[in-house]
């Protein structure tokens, strides 16, 4: 349990308040926030009562429950957002030589090709799948000038706005091979620059995986790794559900690498992979 509070020069954050900031959490986004979670909860909101002027946590966990805007700032100061171009790279390994060809005939036949990366933090996901669809040579991106389509939503504003900017420091060229580096990105003094034709393929939207999707179609290829993690047993299982739901027979979903389906997303689905599957199709 906890018996003392932890303090900073601006406020102290008491067990009491913590659990208030979890629930609140818990309720907005279904996030769960264990106990050993104090020493970041009370360095990140720190930083709001800073920019607020609120000198200590019972005062501003006030403002959080009357303003709704504020407890949106709350999630998003709360929110991890730890990501890197081609992270697990086994991945795109797999979309680049099994799933990619799939989605060219599918186009070919004038059907839409419709990919989302839910939970794509500040971008890097959504433009290495980008960068892997368009391949490696310019000949190879014709094949985008179709019905294709890439959603990146987050629940974190900052986030959608980041990977609308498209922009990003220098030093993370090196978790990029080489051919997509050359083709794809430009560097503009520290920072790299996205190309234009991968930034017009990604539409960035913010979006709460459990408030109501608005989605009019499925889709054929769904990443959403390194979310579930911050989610109990209950939500981990209802997202799941929905995700498998939102997939086409035959679509693929992606995982993070601590995670693993369970339940009806299980059953639904075939495992193709290491944290791969593929939705079964309908008999």
């Amino acid at each position: 349990m906890i018996d003392q509070p932890l303090s900073t020069r601006e406020a102290v954050l008491s067990g009491s308040d913590f659990k208030t900031v979890a629930a609140i959490l818990h309720s907005e986004a279904r996030i769960s926030l264990s106990e050993g979670k104090i020493s970041l909860v009370q360095s990140r909101l720190a930083r709001r009562l800073r920019q607020r002027g609120i000198p200590d946590f019972g005062s501003y966990l006030k403002l959080v429950r009357d303003d709704a805007e504020e407890r949106a700032e709350m999630v998003t100061a709360l929110t991890t957002n730890h990501t890197h171009f081609f992270r697990e790279k086994h991945h795109f390994d797999h979309l680049r030589d099994t799933v990619l060809p799939e989605l060219k005939e599918q186009s070919e036949r004038g059907s839409p090709v419709r990919i989302w990366s839910a939970g794509c933090s500040s971008g890097e996901e959504p433009y290495t799948i980008a960068m892997v669809l368009a391949g490696i040579n310019r000949g190879d991106a014709r094949w985008l000038d179709g019905n294709v389509r890439l959603l990146a939503t987050d629940i974190a504003q900052p986030m959608v706005t980041a990977t609308r900017n498209a922009r990003y420091p220098v030093l993370e060229a090196d978790q990029i091979p080489l051919p997509y580096r050359a083709l794809w990105l430009s560097e503009e003094g520290s920072e790299l620059a996205i190309n234009p034709k991968l930034v017009n393929l990604v539409t960035a939207r913010p979006l709460n995986l459990f408030t109501p999707w608005p989605f009019q179609r499925q889709f054929d290829v769904i990443f959403c790794r390194n979310v579930m993690i911050y989610f109990d047993a209950d939500a981990r299982a209802d997202l799941e559900a929905r995700l498998v739901a939102q997939l086409r027979p035959g679509g693929w979903l992606y995982i993070g690498h601590s995670e693993r389906l369970s339940g009806i997303a299980a059953s639904q689905t075939v495992c193709v992979g290491q944290t791969m599957y593929r939705k079964r199709e309908q008999s």
